[in-house]
Parts: structure tokens; C-alpha cells; sequence
């Protein structure tokens, strides 16, 4: 798994996922979580477009950024996960609990995929 961080100049960051997120890789997932929720309102979107798998603790990892971050007053928006994933999401019924977008455009707009 890879994951990336790009901030962007209206203080939002890009969290981009690649590969398999499952118990193995989670914890780079949730350590860039942590450092990326650590800052005063965090607004964070979480780019899925490159995920081919993830279990429930890739979910978790999730949940607990978006709890984070509404605490501190932000948000996490999950963007572009594919087919597969974004079953998953609604399966499991995280959303609408985690607002998930069609693009990570989207997502930064705040324009919803459901």
C-alpha cells in the first residue's frame, strides 16, 4: 500500500490511497490519519480511486479519522472508491455516516455521489 498528502492552499489536505488496505497496511493508513487530523479544523479528503481491497480494519481507520475530525470541527470525505468499495461502504452501513463523492473535486466542492 501507498499513501500520499497533499495539502492544498484553502488549508484542505488530500489523503491518497494505493493497493491493499487490510491489517497489515492499516496502521500507515491511520498514523497519516492521526497527523493529518491533528490540526485545528481539519478537512480532509481520503483519495480511494487506487484501492483494490480493504477490510474492515481499512474501515476503521476511516471511522475513526471522521470521528476525529468533527470533533475538531472538520470533516473527512471518502472520494472515489470503485464499485467494489463503495458496496462495502453501504453494506456495512457506513454510509451515510461517511460522506462518500464521485471525484476528489467533488468531494472538495462538497458535492455528494449518494
Amino acid at each position: 500500500m501507498h499513501v500520499s498528502v497533499i495539502g492544498n492552499p484553502d488549508e484542505s489536505v488530500v489523503v491518497t490511497v494505493r493497493g491493499t488496505l487490510d491489517l497489515d497496511t492499516a496502521p500507515v493508513l491511520r498514523t497519516t490519519m492521526d497527523q493529518v487530523v491533528d490540526r485545528p479544523q481539519p478537512r480532509i479528503v481520503v483519495d480511494l480511486s487506487g484501492v483494490e481491497f480493504c477490510d474492515s480494519t481499512g474501515l476503521s481507520a476511516f471511522v475513526v479519522g471522521h470521528r476525529r475530525a468533527a470533533a475538531a470541527g472538520g470533516w473527512v470525505r471518502l472520494a472515489a472508491p470503485g464499485e467494489w468499495l463503495h458496496g462495502l461502504l453501504r453494506t456495512v452501513g457506513l454510509i451515510p455516516t461517511l460522506d462518500v463523492y464521485e471525484t476528489v473535486a467533488d468531494a472538495l466542492a462538497g458535492t455528494p455521489r449518494d
